[in-house]
């Protein structure tokens, strides 16, 4: 993409996608303004990088839309203070996006070469409040923690509960749950230790996480 279309084409990205798109969090709108997503895709893509669609990557993965990272960014209202779980760092990108808005982001993902690349994205970025695992964090991680946020950046045919139980009381989690064709993408609220609210968000599709675990099935 050639330099003088770049920021034409990222602030079209979010004048014409974003907003229209239910966003009126403007702090999100600056923060997708503010990072830059042409970093975080590969060359062979690099004409994508702000277009409303999915970008494939390695390991038969893809990047989110950039009006979905937007959504989520909005409804979890991050806070300055808060602590993080990313469940599938994926790009990078949006672990970047949630760097830039709390206070810590744990960030797992189950292939080392995407943790890798991450890595040097968020230094190159000098953004270092961000700690990257290779693990299988499908079911939770380090399930003793407890986390203001906990992001699933892959869908699940159903969530564990072990995430909502690593919520701290006023935490929230974004999931997209279901199977193909339509999935929900929901947010969670621990309102108290015994208390919690599911919001449903929108209706969409993507890839699963590897290894979710399947709802049972009637067999006769």
């Amino acid at each position: 993409m050639p330099n003088f279309n770049l920021e034409q084409a990222r602030f079209n990205m979010i004048e014409q996608q974003i907003r229209p798109w239910n966003m009126f969090d403007q702090r999100v709108l600056d923060l997708m303004a503010e990072v830059p997503r042409e970093q975080f895709v590969s060359e062979k893509y690099h004409d994508l990088a702000f277009a409303d669609t999915e970008i494939p990557l390695a390991n038969a993965q893809v990047m989110m839309s950039p009006k979905v990272e937007a959504r989520i960014l909005q409804a979890l209202m991050i806070h300055p203070t808060d602590h993080v779980l990313e469940i599938g760092t994926g790009s990078g990108y949006l672990t970047a996006l949630l760097a830039k808005s709390a206070r810590q982001v744990d960030s797992v993902d189950i292939f080392e070469d995407f943790v890798e690349s991450a890595q040097e994205k968020l230094n190159s970025l000098n953004i270092n409040n961000v700690d990257l695992s290779v693990g299988d964090a499908v079911n939770g991680w380090y399930i003793d923690n407890r986390y203001d946020v906990i992001i699933l950046t892959g869908s699940v045919p159903i969530l564990h509960p072990n995430f909502q139980e690593q919520l701290k009381e006023g935490g929230a989690l974004f999931a997209i749950v279901g199977e193909q064709p339509v999935m929900q993408a929901q947010v969670i609220n621990r309102i108290t230790e015994d208390k919690i609210e599911t919001q449903t968000l929108f209706e969409t599709s993507i890839t699963p996480l590897l290894g979710a675990p399947e709802p049972a099935r009637f067999v006769l």
